[in-house]
């Protein structure tokens, strides 16, 4: 099945879901289960804006979009990852003052709802368990923390129920709340490298260059930028100084940068004679030697 369309059948569990819960809630008088609801409606709009964005990413590049839309599946990424960081921030201030006023509640209800919750969460986390995109990793992260949050309401209903202590509903969601929240600033981390350009994890430069080094006739290697349009795949850009042209020497390069964990290429090759401009970032004169009368 295509990410989209698990992405679309965990949307339609979550919409349905959040609407039961929220009736659920307010029914049982947990607070627990109404954050949770509040939440959960929240999931179901980034996963809608997921959906859209990832069908969008797959479209292929067109000269607007060079490098392809992959990149929109990384914006619902960030769409979801934000809304879930603030909501589990607003789920903790929530529960914090019932810490105070605790509230009675049916333990029962909410004991049954619990149930639900977890079956339904499991069913959507199993939909959207292929990674192939960040999009799909913070949908999938929404999934199971709801799994997560559900059991640990079904252990906070049963407990509360044998001991009718009532402050635990509120430590439950916050604790949970908690969670989502180092979860979601670990991804918005990855996010906002990815923006930034930043040299993609597990790549390292020097090791690069050190292994292209290694080729017959290849005396230098400057100006490596490698990036990651979407956290998967890997482009790299360098110059290549060498003995002369060839295209034995250009092969080479991009078979060992495969090995290496990138997938596109791009090389400028150069002769020892070439200095390259951008060395010391300045436009060199051309020699006047180079008219030709």
């Amino acid at each position: 099945m295509s990410t989209s369309k698990n992405i679309l059948v965990a949307f339609i569990l979550n919409v349905a879901f959040s609407l039961f819960e929220a009736l659920g809630g307010l029914f049982t008088g947990s607070i627990a289960i109404l954050s949770d609801s509040l939440h959960d409606l929240g999931d179901a709009i980034s996963i809608g804006i997921s959906y859209f964005l990832e069908k969008k990413s797959k479209k292929k590049p067109d000269k607007n979009y060079t490098y392809g839309y992959v990149r929109y599946s990384v914006i619902g990424s960030l769409i979801t990852t934000m809304i879930l960081i603030i909501g589990s921030i607003l789920v903790i201030v929530g529960a914090i003052s019932r810490l105070f006023n605790p509230v009675a509640i049916d333990y029962n209800g909410m004991l049954v709802i619990a149930i639900f919750g977890v079956i339904i969460n499991l069913i959507a986390a199993f939909y959207t368990k292929g990674d192939n995109s960040l999009n799909q990793k913070s949908v999938n992260l929404h999934m199971l923390e709801d799994v997560l949050g559900w059991i640990v309401v079904l252990f906070g209903s049963i407990f509360m129920k044998f001991t009718s202590i009532a402050i635990i509903d509120p430590i439950l969601s916050i604790l949970v709340a908690l969670f989502i929240l180092i979860n979601a600033s670990k991804n918005l981390k990855v996010i906002i490298d990815l923006f930034l350009e930043k040299t993609p994890k597990g790549i390292d430069i020097n090791k690069i260059k050190k292994h292209l080094l290694k080729i017959d006739g290849l005396d230098d290697v400057h100006h490596i930028h490698i990036r990651s349009i979407d956290g998967y795949n890997n482009f790299a850009t360098l110059h290549a100084v060498v003995k002369s042209y060839s295209k034995e020497i250009k092969d080479k390069i991009k078979e060992e940068l495969l090995e290496l964990g990138i997938a596109h290429s791009t090389i400028e090759l150069e002769l020892e004679e070439e200095k390259c401009s951008s060395k010391n970032c300045q436009v060199k004169e051309v020699p006047s030697h180079h008219h030709h009368h």
